[in-house]
């Protein structure tokens, strides 16, 4: 096993549902601790410019209130922001994007260590949740805790090594284990064996290509 696939393991995941003013929303938990220092990895998740070297391009106004976009992907308002310890943003993607936060939360395990702690609270439709589970959006979360982890270690890929990394055997691996982790989480909240199976493979096929 490569060592990237390998950080698979370094990473706990929980699966559940919450109830908010918008209906019942789906939530994904993950949580790695990282070596590197609290204000090292707050200026990594918060700094525009070193965002988009491991994550994506950002653009917006950041301050609590102000809105972000990022590149191809999610937008939406900065809700919370106590430095450096936590941040919330509201996580709003597509023309009929519903309800979606993400709070991040740091805590400092010494003067070398963090611990990340990422949580993606969403109301998505029935027939979405139904067929791809949890594993829909943790997989996703999985990739953005490897590119940290990389960032913050200064091996950090280019966006042309990222882009020819994606489609390689080692791509497949990391998201097919990320896939049955979720799998794995799912069933840890009480879903069903045969939903697990079915979203599990789905999530995998998705991400894979197969």
């Amino acid at each position: 096993m490569s060592e990237i696939v390998d950080r698979i393991n370094l990473v706990h995941r929980e699966a559940g549902t919450r109830r908010v003013e918008a209906g019942e929303a789906g939530t994904v938990l993950l949580r790695r601790t990282y070596d590197a220092g609290i204000t090292d990895v707050w200026d990594a998740v918060t700094d525009p410019e070193r965002l988009g070297r491991w994550f994506l391009p950002v653009t917006g106004e950041f301050k609590v209130g102000g809105r972000y976009q990022l590149e191809g992907n999610a937008g939406g308002e900065i809700l919370a922001c106590v430095e450096p310890e936590r941040l919330r943003v509201s996580w709003l993607f597509g023309p009929d994007p519903g309800f979606g936060e993400v709070e991040v939360r740091l805590t400092a395990e010494g003067e070398e260590r963090t611990v990340f702690e990422l949580e993606h609270v969403a109301v998505v439709p029935d027939e979405f949740r139904d067929r791809f589970g949890p594993g829909a959006v943790g997989v996703g979360w999985d990739l953005m805790f490897l590119g940290l982890g990389m960032h913050l270690a200064g091996a950090g890929m280019s966006k042309e090594e990222a882009e020819v990394w994606q489609t390689s055997p080692e791509a497949k691996e990391y998201t097919t284990r990320s896939g049955e982790a979720w799998g794995a989480a799912y069933a840890a909240s009480g879903a069903d064996p045969e939903t697990v199976a079915a979203t599990t493979a789905a999530t995998i096929g998705f991400y894979t290509g197969t």
